[in-house]
């Protein structure tokens, strides 16, 4: 189904209410580097959810809807969305088993088993824990609640567009983390709906930018996943993809490409004049921003998306030493 018009702003709505028990309303406040940057930024700060990340909006709204008589939910994560998914599942007392394969990091396993869920191992990518996670809708009822292609999923990402508008009616650009396209399209679609002249601007990294391939595409594309500072931002649209691809299509007004180089660089300022702990994902507006790759408008809005990152990474980062992804390095020394 590409008919984006089956969400509308009133599914959105409908998901504030339906989470605000489960969800907190984070806080909106400037970034230091606005004077720098070219104009006012304002930080929605998802790294204040119980999570510490956007995600358990979506998820959240989505076991909010299970049928009648499931016998619980499952996914297959890495990451956010399985913390998500375990602690929204705990919250309202559904058994959750989240899939992984053996490569994910024990920290992350150790992390969602301590939010209630079961984790199952199985195989050595993500598409073998996949299918462990199908082996369970069939086998046992449980209901999989997908990453970011589900209408209640997106529908909860949207809430953060009402929570900053409701708080700052006059932003005028949105500069949006874009990935899957959950977060994007949910923003997109509540933000167009109430204010329609608001500037959408999807931000990705330059190295596996699914969404922004598959749209120049004309369809959903596979890409090649490269390791990345903003690895969250990582992974493919899916070739069947439903609901993200039409929405992103139709609502971004612009897609910017930010390089390792540019979201490092990025990460140390946020670090140094927000002194904050946040994902690679969470700057890469500053990342182009900073880099001249996207122009500043008086009033842009974006999304700190999460603070689960990799310390010892995170710490060479701000610390200025070299970091390796795959088969690039990115190169250190103090930039102010």
């Amino acid at each position: 189904m590409t008919d984006r018009t089956a969400l509308t702003l009133a599914d959105v709505l409908a998901a504030s209410c339906t989470i605000r028990d489960v969800v907190e309303t984070t806080p909106l406040v400037p970034s230091m580097l606005g004077p720098e940057l070219g104009g006012e930024l304002w930080l929605k700060l998802e790294i204040a959810q119980p999570i510490g990340a956007f995600k358990l909006r979506g998820a959240a709204n989505a076991i909010a809807r299970l049928p009648e008589g499931a016998a619980g939910v499952t996914c297959c994560s890495t990451g956010n969305h399985g913390r998500g998914v375990a602690y929204a599942a705990a919250r309202k007392g559904v058994r959750a088993v989240v899939c992984m394969s053996e490569l994910v990091p024990q920290a992350k396993v150790d992390g969602i088993r301590a939010l209630g869920a079961e984790v199952h191992i199985r195989g050595r990518s993500q598409d073998e824990a996949q299918r462990e996670a199908s082996r369970l809708v069939a086998e046992e009822g449980l209901v999989d609640i997908p990453p970011f292609d589900d209408a209640h999923v997106i529908a909860g990402q949207g809430t953060i567009a009402l929570e900053m508008l409701a708080a700052k009616p006059e932003l005028d650009t949105l500069l949006i983390p874009l990935s899957g396209g959950g977060l994007a399209a949910g923003m997109a679609l509540a933000a167009k709906a109430i204010k329609p002249d608001l500037r959408i601007v999807g931000i990705t990294m330059d190295r596996g930018a699914a969404m922004q391939a598959s749209i120049l595409a004309g369809q959903p594309v596979e890409v090649e996943e490269m390791p990345s500072l903003a690895d969250s931002l990582g992974g493919g649209i899916g070739l069947e993809n439903r609901h993200t691809f039409a929405l992103c299509r139709d609502l971004i007004d612009e897609i910017v490409l930010v390089s390792e180089d540019e979201i490092y660089r990025a990460m140390q300022s946020f670090y140094r004049a927000d002194r904050m702990v946040a994902e690679g994902a969470s700057v890469v507006a500053i990342a182009a921003l900073q880099s001249g790759r996207l122009a500043p408008s008086a009033r842009m809005g974006t999304v700190v998306t999460g603070r689960n990152v990799d310390m010892e990474q995170f710490t060479r980062v701000v610390t200025g030493q070299d970091v390796t992804l795959g088969d690039v390095t990115v190169k250190g020394g103090h930039h102010a």
